[in-house]
């Protein structure tokens, strides 16, 4: 982090190739995005931050609401009808009682979205869910990029 006497604290978002104040949402975005590119194989390349549900490729802007989504990651070939089509999408929130409402917020993005899976962050951990046999399921971490890779190639 870097701070200056003008200005709050800020955190560098190597995805946006930017410097961003770092409140404590901001922190736990960029620590998420740090753990998924350095430990968990996600390619930095196929991920957006804070973009708008309008700027994903598959939605008529007329449909989306006017909202954004924290962190999107994207997968190639995934899709029958699509070369690039998002495979998580991720809210991410300043506590962990905020999770369960932050789940709800973002299941709402993917009823417009249809990416494969779903996910919160928060301080100290992660909830991922994905559906299974038309079951929500919920798990307390994020799985790598190969193993959602893995799971949509296997059907599940």
């Amino acid at each position: 982090m870097e701070s200056s006497t003008h200005s709050k604290e800020r955190i560098y978002d190597r995805v946006r190739n930017a410097w961003v104040v770092a409140t404590p949402e901001e922190i736990v975005r960029q620590t998420l995005l740090n753990k998924m590119i350095d430990e968990l194989l996600y390619p930095k390349e196929l991920i957006v931050v804070e973009k708008a549900l309008s700027e994903i490729p598959m939605l008529s802007a007329a449909s989306a609401p006017l909202r954004r989504i924290d962190v999107a990651c994207f997968a190639k070939n995934i899709h029958p009808d699509h070369s690039l089509y998002p495979l998580l999408l991720i809210e991410c929130k300043e506590s962990k009682q905020d999770a369960m409402l932050a789940l709800e917020q973002v299941k709402g993005y993917n009823r417009f979205i249809r990416a494969y899976f779903i996910a919160v962050a928060y301080p100290g951990g992660e909830l991922f869910g994905f559906l299974q046999q038309d079951k929500f399921s919920l798990i307390e971490f994020l799985p790598s990029y190969p193993q959602l890779i893995q799971a949509i190639s296997h059907g599940h």
